[in-house]
C-alpha cells in the first residue's frame, strides 16, 4: 500500500492553503475567487470521486479551457490519488480518442461546450466509466454533484508514482503520453519558483493553456510561494484582454510562448498602462531577438526572462536568473539539473559547438506511457536525449538552435529553420513566420517560409525574399515564401510545421532559376 510521499501534490496544496489562509486570489471573467472556496470544492470533489469509484491510479482525462474548474479538478484528482491526464480542447475528436483510449481513462471532466466532443471521442471505449460536466449537460455527471460529498482526507500516493500522464504535441507523429510522477512535477515547481522569486512580485497574469505542462508548471510553481500571490486568469490568449487586465490591476508578472508576444506587438501597447509590468517569462519556443528587443523598447521597464524545458522534463530545464538575463539565450540549468552537449557519437562538445541537448535531473519523466522502446530510446543512462540542437557559452547559458528533426539540409549545408524565421521576422510587416525544407532533386532541400502579416500591412512576397536574402547566408534564405492569412500553431502556440508541410501539397514546386552565388555559403 502507498504512503503519502513528501512530494505528494495533493499535500502541497493542502499546505499552501495553510500558510496562506483564506482570501481573494484569483479573478476570473470578472468574479473574484477566494483561495478558501477553490480549496474546499477540491477537497469535496476529490471525495465525491473516490465515492464514484475512481481507484488510486486511474487516468482521468481533464478536457477544459482555462478556467477555475481546471485547477480545481487537477487538486481533487491528486486527492482522490488519481493520474490527471490533461487534454487540450483544440484537439480533434480523433485526437482526444487516442488520447483517451491509449491511456486508458476511465472518465473525462469537461465543460458544456466541449461534451459533444468527449461524447463523440468516447463512443465504444467500454473502460470510459463516467463523463463529468462543469454544467448541466443531460446524461453527463453534473461537477455540482460531487461537491456534496463531505471531504475525505487525502488518498496515500508516494512520490515515484504517476502524478499527470501528459501527452506531447505530436508534431512529428503519433502523441506519446509521459509519464510525470509527484516527485517530478514538485521539483520542477519548486525549482521554477526558486529561479524567479523576486519578493513582493506577487500579482500575475496567467493566460497559457493549463492543460499543458508550462502552464501546469507555473500553477505548481506558484504553490511553493510564500507570499499571499494574486492572480488573473484568461479563459485563453486575447491580446486586448491580456493588456486590459495588466493596466487594471496592476499585474507585475506573466508567462508567454513567443508568437503570444508576436501578437501583442500588433497591439497598441502604448495606450495601455503596463508600468506595473515588470517580468515576462518566455518559454515553449524559441523567442526571435528582434521581438524581445521591440517588446522591451514599447514595455519600458520590463524584463523578458526566457526559459527552456520539455514535458519530459515536467516543463524545466533551464532558467534566466533575474537580474543575470543573456539576450538569446534560455538561461542556466536550474538546480538540480545538468546539462550536456553531445555529437552524433554522443561525444560531449566543448562551449560554442553545436549538439544535441541532454539533461539529467529530478524532473525527467519515468518514461513514456507503454513504449519501452521509445524509452529506452530517449533516456540513456539517465540522460534525456531531447531532440533539440544548441550550444553553452563560456559562462554555462544555453542557447537554442532548432529540432534536430527540423533541420534542412540544402546542398550539403545545415540550415536552422530558427534563423531563416528571425530574420524574417525583422521585418516590420510580419507578424509570424514559420519556415521547412521541402525535397529537391538538385539541392536535396530547398527552404520554404510561410508568413503571415500584421494587419494593414502589404508586402509582395518577393520582397520578403530579397530582406532574407540580404541578412543571412546565400544558401539559407527561403527560395519560396507563402503569404497566408495565419501561421499554424500547435496547441502551446509553437510553430506547427507539421501542418505547413501538408500545406506544401497545396504549393507545388516552382522551376525557379538558380541565381549566381547560390550553390555557395555566403
Amino acid at each position: 500500500m502507498s504512503t503519502i510521499g513528501q512530494h505528494n501534490l495533493a499535500v502541497l496544496g493542502e499546505r499552501s492553503f495553510e500558510q496562506k489562509g483564506d482570501y481573494e486570489t484569483l479573478l476570473f471573467e470578472g468574479r473574484w475567487h477566494r483561495s478558501g472556496e477553490l480549496f474546499e470544492r477540491s477537497r469535496r470533489i476529490g471525495a465525491g470521486l473516490s465515492g464514484l469509484g475512481i481507484e488510486p491510479g486511474e487516468r482521468v482525462a481533464v478536457m477544459m479551457a482555462n478556467s477555475p474548474e481546471v485547477g480545481i479538478a487537477y487538486q481533487a484528482l491528486w486527492r482522490a490519488g488519481a493520474v490527471v491526464t490533461p487534454a487540450n480542447f483544440l484537439l480533434s475528436v480523433e485526437e482526444l480518442r487516442h488520447v483517451i483510449s491509449d491511456s486508458g481513462a476511465v472518465a473525462v471532466i469537461t465543460t458544456p461546450e466541449f461534451a459533444g466532443k468527449v461524447t463523440d471521442a468516447t463512443a465504444g471505449l467500454d473502460g470510459v466509466r463516467l463523463v463529468i460536466s462543469s454544467g448541466e449537460v443531460e446524461g453527463l455527471v453534473p461537477l455540482s454533484s460531487l461537491e456534496e460529498a463531505e471531504p475525505a482526507e487525502i488518498v496515500p500516493r508516494s512520490d515515484g508514482e504517476l502524478a499527470a500522464l501528459m501527452y506531447t504535441g505530436g508534431t512529428t507523429g503519433r502523441a506519446k503520453g509521459v509519464m510525470l510522477t509527484h516527485a517530478n512535477l514538485d521539483y520542477a515547481g519548486k525549482a521554477g519558483f526558486e529561479a524567479s522569486y523576486v519578493p513582493g512580485v506577487n500579482r500575475g497574469l496567467a493566460t497559457l493553456p493549463l492543460s499543458h505542462s508550462y502552464g501546469l508548471l507555473v500553477t505548481i510553481a506558484s504553490l511553493h510561494h510564500p507570499e499571499r500571490g494574486v492572480g488573473a486568469l484568461l479563459r485563453w490568449f486575447d491580446p486586448v484582454a491580456f493588456l486590459e487586465l495588466i493596466a487594471e490591476h496592476q499585474l507585475q508578472q506573466t508567462a508567454v510562448v513567443p508568437t503570444m508576444l508576436q501578437i501583442l506587438l500588433s497591439q497598441p501597447l502604448e495606450e495601455h498602462d503596463l508600468s506595473s509590468l515588470r517580468f515576462v517569462t518566455s518559454g515553449g519556443a524559441p523567442l526571435a531577438p528582434e521581438v524581445a528587443e521591440q517588446f522591451i523598447r514599447r514595455v519600458p521597464g520590463v524584463s523578458i526572462r526566457q526559459g527552456y524545458g520539455l514535458t519530459e522534463t515536467a516543463a524545466l530545464i533551464s532558467s534566466s536568473p533575474v537580474g543575470r538575463e543573456k539576450p538569446g539565450a534560455v538561461g542556466l540549468p536550474v538546480p538540480g539539473t545538468e546539462l550536456r552537449i553531445l555529437d552524433e557519437q554522443n561525444r560531449e562538445l566543448p562551449a560554442g559547438e553545436v549538439g544535441e541537448i541532454c539533461a539529467r535531473s529530478p524532473g525527467v519523466m519515468r518514461g513514456y506511457w507503454h513504449s519501452p522502446g521509445a524509452t529506452a530510446e530517449a533516456v540513456r543512462h539517465g540522460w534525456l536525449h531531447t531532440g533539440d540542437l544548441g550550444y553553452l557559452d563560456e559562462q554555462g547559458y544555453l542557447f537554442i538552435v532548432d529540432r534536430k528533426k527540423d533541420l534542412i539540409i540544402r546542398g550539403g549545408f545545415n540550415v536552422y529553420p530558427r534563423d531563416v524565421e528571425d530574420a524574417l521576422l525583422e521585418h516590420p510587416a510580419l507578424e509570424a513566420a514559420g519556415v521547412i525544407g521541402r525535397p529537391d532533386q538538385r539541392h536535396g532541400e530547398e527552404v520554404i517560409a510561410f508568413v503571415s502579416l500584421r494587419p494593414g500591412a502589404e508586402l509582395g512576397e518577393a520582397e520578403l525574399i530579397d530582406w532574407a536574402r540580404g541578412r543571412i547566408g546565400g544558401y539559407k534564405y527561403p527560395r519560396e515564401v507563402h503569404i497566408i492569412d495565419a501561421v499554424p500553431l500547435t496547441n502551446i502556440g509553437k510553430v506547427d510545421r507539421k501542418a505547413l508541410r501538408a500545406r506544401l501539397q497545396d504549393h507545388p514546386a516552382p522551376n525557379v532559376p538558380e541565381q549566381l552565388g547560390d550553390a555557395q555559403p555566403a
